[in-house]
């Protein structure tokens, strides 16, 4: 079992408001998020027997993917939003996938070291500050085992005034950032894996990769 990690910490939930957390997957439905999933899966490579951690899970669905694409892998989601996790753990048993769902921070990861063979996160990075970026990929790669991978999908912004009208958290990941990031942290083998397009004017989305020194 994960360790306790602290309960009444400010995160920003996937809506922006905890509010609309209901709204989500209708929200995901519209803006494409599924086929997103399955870009960031179909990269990912993920063995069949494999310990799979997704950080900012959020009401499940691509854990819940992960879960049946690898029927034999282990899967767990963590997320900070308790209303979120209740809602991926209703769909984790309305479909019979056991997938485990827990309350935790991505810069705060209630996992031992080298525990993992894939960290994924998909739109969420773009929610954390700048110092909880870096403590986040730092600590994907601590419970990454040697040659593990993290597999990454965020907004990465657009061009001309487009770009200048997004907010200044999806701006934030434009250009070499995320990979910057992604090298600073220890990670090797940093690669823009693709990208896919967002519908409602949010830009593009990429994928990056990052590998666990063996």
């Amino acid at each position: 079992m994960p360790e306790q990690v602290h309960e009444h910490r400010h995160f920003i939930p996937a809506m922006g408001q905890q509010r609309l957390t209901g709204l989500y997957d209708l929200f995901g439905r519209l803006a494409g998020v599924s086929a997103m999933h399955r870009y960031l899966v179909d990269r990912a490579g993920i063995p069949a027997d494999a310990d799979v951690l997704e950080i900012g899970c959020g009401t499940g669905n691509l854990a819940l993917l992960v879960k049946r694409r690898q029927s034999a892998a282990t899967v767990v989601g963590l997320d900070p939003d308790h209303l979120a996790l209740t809602n991926a753990r209703r769909k984790s048993e309305r479909h019979r996938l056991d997938v485990r769902f827990d309350h935790g921070y991505a810069d705060e990861l209630p996992y031992p070291d080298r525990s993992q063979d894939r960290v994924l996160s998909s739109l969420m990075f773009h929610h954390l500050e700048e110092d909880g970026k870096a403590r986040a990929l730092s600590e994907a790669l601590r419970v990454l085992r040697p040659g593990g991978e993290l597999h990454l999908l965020d907004f990465t912004g657009g061009s001309g005034s487009r770009s200048r009208r997004l907010p200044e958290r999806i701006r934030d990941n434009a250009d070499d950032r995320i990979p910057e990031r992604l090298r600073a942290a220890g990670f090797v083998d940093v690669t823009r894996t693709g990208t896919v397009s967002a519908r409602w004017r949010l830009g593009s989305c990429t994928t990056f990769s990052g590998r666990r020194p063996a």
